[in-house]
């Protein structure tokens, strides 16, 4: 089974539970690191997750993984928060995040300049607008290749 099909199979498989128990699906990753693939499950939830939360989602997880069994070869299940530095994977991420520090990359150049990082005031569905010390910047949506949150010192 491809990448993308994993992918999307644990999404069905854990998005259920994560909806009935206020939990947020932020990411997934299927991955090879050296010899070893890793099934990297993120996950959020408003005030944060701890470990009990990642270790009940593990469980639940883990049996739905043996019951099914989508991922023909060994790897490692790991369930955790997605950080502060949080990816913003979906438009719904990145509304969230009005108000936020964030770091945005983009396919092309934007006004002569491929990353942003600082203040988001505002995104409407076609554009984000971010504060970088005093000067404004409106990035289109379309053309953000990588958004996550920042932490700015």
């Amino acid at each position: 089974m491809s990448t993308p099909k994993i992918k999307a199979a644990v999404e069905d498989m854990v998005n259920p539970y994560l909806e009935e128990n206020g939990f947020e699906l932020v990411d997934i990753e299927y991955v090879k690191e050296g010899s070893n693939w890793f099934l990297r499950v993120f996950v959020d939830k408003d005030g944060g997750i701890d470990i009990d939360d990642c270790g009940r989602i593990s469980e639940f997880l883990s049996e739905q993984l043996d019951a099914n069994d989508p991922i023909p070869t060994a790897y490692f299940l790991e369930v955790s928060s997605p950080g502060a530095e949080r990816p913003l994977k979906k438009a719904e991420d990145v509304a969230k995040a009005v108000g936020k520090d964030v770091f945005v990359t983009t396919y092309e150049p934007v006004n002569g300049l491929k990353e942003f990082e600082g203040r988001l005031l505002s995104f409407a569905g076609e554009e984000l607008v971010i504060e970088i010390g005093k000067k404004t910047y409106t990035v289109p949506y379309g053309k953000v290749a990588s958004a996550r949150l920042a932490i700015i010192f």
